[in-house]
């Protein structure tokens, strides 16, 4: 019989609610209290995400940020800043002693984002992961992730682009010259590319979501098991969104 693992629905949330979750299902699963999960969710209103160690002034202009309605947040996995709003957003949080996790970090990034590349086949989409942590398809990044291990737990969560918006994401993105901003636009154009670009058409996110349940089922030879929030973790969030995501000592602290 094949392992269980819980999958998260939760829909659309604020930035500092979903950065909140993960953290809140990775406290949970350290100490045992729930079993291994993947989530599935999306953000409203669209957001930008920055990586633990960045600076979110030197970053993001915070200004337009305000003015186009976007959200702000700092994750605290590492990796650049990443634009969130058409996507599909998985999180997986796993003790690090499980043992369909790989000890070596490099090689678990390359197993979680296997998941993503036998999710979007059920789309029919081929792509291929590209150390450290993104996933391509005809040469363009369609995926991007990050990783981090706290209290022997890790947790990962990346995108699934299923739209993009290049010419938003640099209004709300500052770049070191304004110079050049045209160019590295256009850089972004030639690298990027979506679900809705590849096949010419939308795909709702519930499609999105139904391929890459299959996808991690596929690569971990597992069972996902719909599940909801402990009202461990419903408090954890709630603490974490309060004491930490929802605070300028956190967004600003470098």
């Amino acid at each position: 019989m094949k392992e269980q693992w819980r999958l998260l629905k939760t829909g659309a949330n604020t930035a500092i609610t979903n950065m909140a979750i993960d953290r809140a299902v990775l406290v949970a699963n350290s100490g045992g209290k729930v079993p291994p999960t993947v989530r599935f969710y999306e953000w409203a209103p669209p957001a930008i995400s920055i990586g633990y160690f960045q600076s979110l002034e030197e970053e993001v202009d915070l200004d337009n940020c305000m003015k186009l309605g976007v959200d702000y947040i700092r994750r605290i996995t590492g990796g650049g800043a990443v634009f969130h709003e058409s996507e599909l957003t998985y999180s997986i949080v796993i003790p690090e002693s499980h043992p369909y996790i790989p000890k070596n970090i490099m090689e678990s990034y390359g197993q979680i984002c296997g998941a993503v590349v036998k999710g979007l086949v059920h789309l029919g989409i081929d792509s291929q992961y590209k150390p450290i942590n993104d996933i391509i398809t005809n040469g363009k990044k369609i995926s991007g992730n990050a990783q981090t291990r706290k209290m022997r737990t890790v947790l990962q969560h990346g995108t699934v682009i299923m739209d993009v918006d290049v010419d938003k994401m640099f209004s709300i993105l500052k770049v070191p010259n304004e110079k050049i901003k045209d160019k590295l636009i256009k850089d972004v154009k030639d690298r990027v590319t979506s679900i809705k670009h590849v096949l010419g058409k939308t795909i709702h996110f519930e499609n999105v979501s139904e391929a890459m349940e299959k996808g991690f089922e596929e690569e971990f030879d597992i069972k996902l098991v719909e599940g909801v929030l402990s009202e461990e973790e419903i408090r954890l969030a709630g603490k974490f969104e309060k004491e930490c995501f929802g605070t300028q000592e956190w967004n600003y602290k470098r």
